[in-house]
């Protein structure tokens, strides 16, 4: 299920920068208890109105946020709540396994509404491991399987993207800023998922083709990469 953090910091907001002051910080954590949809999107949403920084730090984008704010509705399932209040950092931590095109889509449908969104109020941390169209097939391979091993998956790939996260395999948002990098991690991720592929009867992985797309999304998710730990301490 997903979790949701919420910070409120000192600011203002400089340059990837909370400006020290002496002043106690106070923190508050939203977690999911039950089985999701507790509503934990509308609570981080009332929170936020005094927070200076907002920050997802689990899950994926299967979960669901419906914001009604000034009479104006907002469906977000990846970005942080805070997103379209200004005047607030909205980050998303390395807990989170990031969909890059689902990202940039999320991004585009909000600035159509006319919420602002630059690098300057949305920071991911540059270790976000990433869900490939990998996890996705992997994900609906299984739970097509005719046996008991069903779970209700969404078949986004956040499972299987979590399994390479803690397996050390994942490509991570910061490996799309060098194309040897990004080679290297992408090919031992293909080593294991080539291997669960034959067992479920699937065509080994387009290697080139992933990278194409890769590289393709990069130029939008990269600017928004930062080193998000040093922001927060």
């Amino acid at each position: 299920m997903p979790f949701f953090g919420f910070a409120a910091m000192p600011g203002p907001i400089r340059k990837h920068r909370l400006q020290r002051k002496d002043q106690r910080m106070a923190n508050v954590v939203v977690v999911g208890a039950q089985w999701g949809d507790e509503g934990k999107g509308k609570i981080v949403d009332w929170l936020s109105e005094r927070a200076d920084v907002i920050a997802r730090f689990q899950g994926g984008h299967n979960a669901g946020h419906t914001l009604v704010i000034d009479g104006k509705v907002y469906k977000l399932s990846l970005l942080p709540s805070g997103i379209v209040r200004g005047g607030k950092l909205s980050v998303i931590g390395n807990g989170v396994v990031l969909d890059p095109w689902h990202l940039v889509k999320e991004i585009a449908k909000l600035r159509e509404q006319g919420v602002d969104i630059t690098p300057e109020n949305l920071m991911v941390a540059e270790n976000t491991p990433l869900i490939l169209p990998i996890h996705g097939e992997l994900d609906r391979a299984r739970e097509d399987q005719t046996s008991v091993a069903k779970i209700g998956t969404t078949g986004r790939g956040i499972g299987p993207a979590y399994e390479d996260k803690v397996g050390r395999r994942s490509v991570r948002v910061a490996d799309l800023a060098d194309a040897a990098t990004l080679e290297l991690r992408v090919d031992r991720a293909l080593v294991h998922h080539d291997a669960l592929r034959r067992g479920l009867g699937l065509e080994p992985v387009d290697r080139d083709a992933l990278l194409a797309s890769l590289r393709e999304i990069a130029q939008e998710v990269l600017p928004y990469a930062a080193p998000v730990w040093k922001v927060l301490n």
